[in-house]
């Protein structure tokens, strides 16, 4: 299929919520772009709200280096989201920057013809106690604060006509655990627009999509997600490219790609010993892909043929850590026990089924 045909699979699916993993280079960005293409009104306007690279690309830093950096600012493209920056605030922001922990603070500049419709010129950055000194945050901070930025933005009044929001890749330049924190802000923005509006999610980042299929099928809200005739409102592909061909295929039919990226990811964080809560999580979902293919229920099941005993109590500990919400710090480093638990599981289960990983 070409990029226009994936579009309108997408378009035509009776799932409200769709996540999409495919790797870097497959075409996500493109594919948004061709999303906004076939859903244009009658009028040829936009139906929808997209975060990708081009939102990104409208934060340009001014970087003052005529006047020694003492004016630098990140500077905002004009666009039509101009019109909504009057209702937009500091404070929300803020609010929505909040589980990030940011170690900065900042401020809007005023438009040179004291204008607010003509949006939102410039924003300054300095550490927390000293505004007069205004400074430039790291690649990771700046992409966090874009993408807090549209976090805001989607809940400024005016923005209820949308049908849809696309969101391509938000965690570029993150790290592991700033990845899941903004795991944790989509699935607010899912379920505040829940049955409102369509929302589609593509990611490079297994963990992230991984995750958010978790908390959607099996958390504790995943009621939600369900229709009254027992179908799902969501649903989970993989963006796949063959030669010149794009397939869009369902997770369970792409084991290879799937579930073998998920356990790399794991044995990586294994070998590596950078072991968090969320990757609880992610080897729950591993446990259970294995039990579904042995064609029993529990992930219990595997845990008991790989040596692991008393099996119950380990399963109690990685359901209980995988339903944890990441973005508290206090939750984010597990105890020695469970990480050597973790090792533990990570270890036989290798050694018991013989997957063949490229980790480093």
């Amino acid at each position: 299929m070409n990029l226009t045909e994936i579009a309108t699979q997408i378009r035509e699916a009776r799932e409200r919520i769709i996540l999409i993993y495919a790797f870097n280079a497959t075409g996500k960005t493109r594919l948004s772009v061709e999303y906004k293409g076939i859903t244009r009104n009658a009028e040829g306007a936009q139906t929808g709200i997209y975060y990708n690279a081009f939102s990104e690309d409208l934060f340009v830093w001014d970087n003052d280096h005529d006047n020694s950096e003492q004016d630098i600012k990140l500077e905002i493209v004009e666009s039509s989201l101009n019109r909504f920056h009057s209702s937009l605030t500091e404070d929300a922001i803020r609010e929505k920057l909040i589980p990030y922990k940011p170690r900065y603070d900042f401020y809007f500049d005023e438009p040179k013809d004291k204008n607010p419709e003509n949006g939102i010129p410039s924003v300054c950055f300095y550490r927390k106690g000293d505004d007069k000194t205004k400074i430039k945050i790291s690649r990771g901070e700046e992409r966090i604060f874009v993408w807090c930025f549209f976090l805001a933005l989607f809940e400024v009044e005016g923005w209820a006509e949308p049908t849809h929001f696309f969101i391509d890749d938000p965690v570029s330049s993150l790290d592991d655990h700033n990845i899941f924190i903004t795991a944790d802000t989509i699935f607010r923005l899912i379920e505040n627009n829940l049955d409102k509006r369509d929302i589609i999610v593509t990611s490079h980042h297994l963990g992230l999509i991984s995750i958010l299929s978790d908390w959607i099928s099996k958390g504790e809200k995943a009621e939600m997600f369900v229709n009254r005739d027992k179908s799902k409102k969501y649903k989970t592909l993989i963006l796949e490219r063959e030669e010149d061909d794009l397939i869009l295929s369902n997770p369970r039919r792409s084991v290879l790609l799937y579930h073998l990226c998920l356990l790399q990811l794991l044995e990586e964080a294994r070998k590596k010993k950078e072991i968090y809560t969320h990757h609880f999580a992610l080897l729950r979902q591993a446990l259970e892909n294995i039990a579904s293919f042995l064609g029993v229920g529990q992930f219990g099941y595997v845990l008991e043929q790989i040596g692991i005993t008393p099996e119950t109590r380990v399963a109690d500990i990685v359901n209980a850590l995988s339903h944890q919400k990441v973005y508290y710090y206090q939750t984010d480093t597990p105890v020695p026990e469970n990480k050597a638990m973790f090792e533990e599981v990570m270890e036989r289960l290798m050694k018991k089924y013989n997957f063949k990983l490229h980790t480093e």
